[in-house]
């Protein structure tokens, strides 16, 4: 079998699983949301890079030595779907993540949803981020989906009641968040978004 070393090898239109995934050599980054194939943007602008590390930074310091983990991308999360037999369809790799159940972790991952995501949006990620990762995050049941928005300095913040995502608001700087499970945590957006 020739190897696949470019997204040009594939069909767009078909659906692929994890286990085509990892058999990919491919040059580039792709996510896999319900067996299709997103490209990754191209290397996030330095505010990206800026915003994630402040988050990152953060919640590594709140969370050393404690149950809980950060993992920013790339960092491959495996989503399996509803009714399926062992096979996941879905592989995406979020900005930011928490794992608290470390059972899921593996050398290649995240195995199941992690207890919060972070994303933070570009205007190539944007549609995938605020529809496709959203379903699929309140599908596979994570507890919170926070999404920044940099260019506004605004953070969203979704929290699964019920297996829905309920908006619990969007916060500016000057505002002080929590995980809903993580009250002790503390993040200051002013730190968030400083230069």
């Amino acid at each position: 079998m020739t190897p696949i070393t470019d997204i040009s090898q594939l069909d767009l239109n078909k659906t692929y699983s994890y286990a085509d995934y990892l058999t990919w050599q491919l040059g580039e980054m792709v996510e896999l949301i319900k067996g299709k194939i997103f490209k990754m943007s191209p290397a996030p602008k330095v505010s990206h890079q800026k915003i994630s590390a402040n988050i990152s930074n953060r919640f590594y310091n709140f969370l050393h030595k404690k149950p809980c983990s950060v993992y920013y991308a790339p960092f491959d999360v495996k989503l399996p779907a509803k009714n399926t037999k062992n096979e996941t369809y879905t592989v995406v790799q979020p900005d930011i993540c928490i794992i608290c159940d470390q059972s899921k972790i593996d050398e290649n991952g995240c195995n199941g949803s992690p207890d919060l995501i972070v994303e933070i949006l570009s205007q190539s990620t944007k549609r995938k981020d605020l529809k496709d990762k959203y379903e699929v995050y309140e599908e596979s049941g994570v507890k919170e989906y926070w999404v920044v928005y940099p260019s506004e300095k605004v953070l969203e913040i979704f929290v699964l009641e019920n297996e829905k995502y309920q908006t619990k608001g969007k916060y500016f700087e000057g505002d002080i968040v929590s995980p809903s499970f993580m009250p002790d945590f503390k993040l200051e957006l002013t730190e968030v978004f400083e230069d």
